[in-house]
């Protein structure tokens, strides 16, 4: 990796993993005593039976939930392929399930993504897409912000010429509390490149994500 791959790629990693300042991590047992005096917040008994063992599922719970803090989208993104042969469109991938966790309430939001990016020269697999959505999907989350990372991480480490991404999702802290309106729907986007320059491709992308 020459000097100016380098420098574009520490630039890349810092503008994509940054999730806020570090802050020295609990233990594992003070973790799960975390847990507890939830419980005992909650009205209940941590110590009958039925709940002995929940602090503990919960934190390992928790690891698997919030994995994405210890994944790097740049590390998922650095393989790409150049055999593209004359291929000088957009690549799409729409309908990528995910489930993630308001940062507001750590209640579970979840839907799909559609992304797009049209490749200079070389592409990243596809399963890497999907896998990016899920390295930040395994964080708390608003939203926007999920939308924002997915495509600063595309742009900052594949440099194409634009990105297109969409979500849909419904959010539980909405539904299942507050106003309870289950089965509402919010929809972001954002578009750079050519996406945002040429509202024909932006038209493309959303016609071929939300047929009709």
């Amino acid at each position: 990796m020459d000097a100016m791959s380098k420098l574009r790629s520490s630039a890349a990693t810092a503008a994509v993993d940054a999730a806020g300042p570090l802050v020295p991590r609990p233990s594992r047992e003070e973790a799960e005593a975390a847990v507890r005096t939830l419980i005992a917040y909650l009205g209940d008994n941590p110590d009958r039976e039925g709940l002995l063992d929940t602090p503990r599922r919960v934190v390992e719970s928790y690891e698997e939930l919030f994995g994405g803090y210890r994944q790097s989208p740049v590390e998922v993104l650095q393989r790409t392929f150049g055999e593209i042969g004359t291929y000088d469109d957009f690549v799409l991938v729409r309908n990528i399930r995910f489930s993630s966790h308001c940062e507001h309430h750590m209640i579970p939001f979840y839907g799909q993504v559609h992304i797009a990016y049209q490749p200079v020269q070389r592409v990243v697999g596809l399963s890497k897409l999907a896998r990016l959505v899920e390295v930040f999907a395994r964080r708390l989350q608003t939203q926007e912000h999920l939308t924002s990372q997915i495509v600063t991480a595309i742009e900052e480490t594949l440099t194409p010429r634009g990105v297109a991404v969409m979500i849909e999702a419904e959010h539980m802290c909405m539904s299942i509390r507050g106003v309870e309106k289950a089965g509402a729907s919010t929809v972001t986007t954002q578009f750079t490149g050519m996406f945002r320059e040429q509202a024909e491709q932006q038209n493309r992308f959303l016609s071929l994500v939300r047929p009709r």
